[in-house]
């Protein structure tokens, strides 16, 4: 039998509550990790700081988005309509 290497971040969990749950986890936790592009200044330095708050790093701008990442599907949507409706 082979050996599966470990995840990254489900490294902790060892074989517990099955492959496809640490793989969605495992996804889950890159999109909360990774930096993102400021929608203010434009640079790669967006953190997040807690459950669907974000900060840019360099110009300090503060706002709200996804509990993982800064947009969500249903706002980049939502934006899209709006911006439709102005016209």
């Amino acid at each position: 039998m082979s050996r599966s290497t470990k995840r990254k971040y489900t490294a902790s969990l060892g074989a517990r509550y099955g492959r496809t749950v640490r793989k969605r986890l495992a996804k889950v936790e890159e999109y909360k990790r990774i930096k993102y592009s400021c929608q203010s200044c434009g640079g790669k330095a967006v953190k997040r700081i807690s459950v669907g708050l974000w900060k840019c790093a360099r110009c300090g701008y503060a706002f709200t988005g996804g509990a993982y990442s800064p947009t969500t599907k249903i706002g980049e949507l939502s934006h899209r309509i709006a911006k439709r409706q102005t016209f």
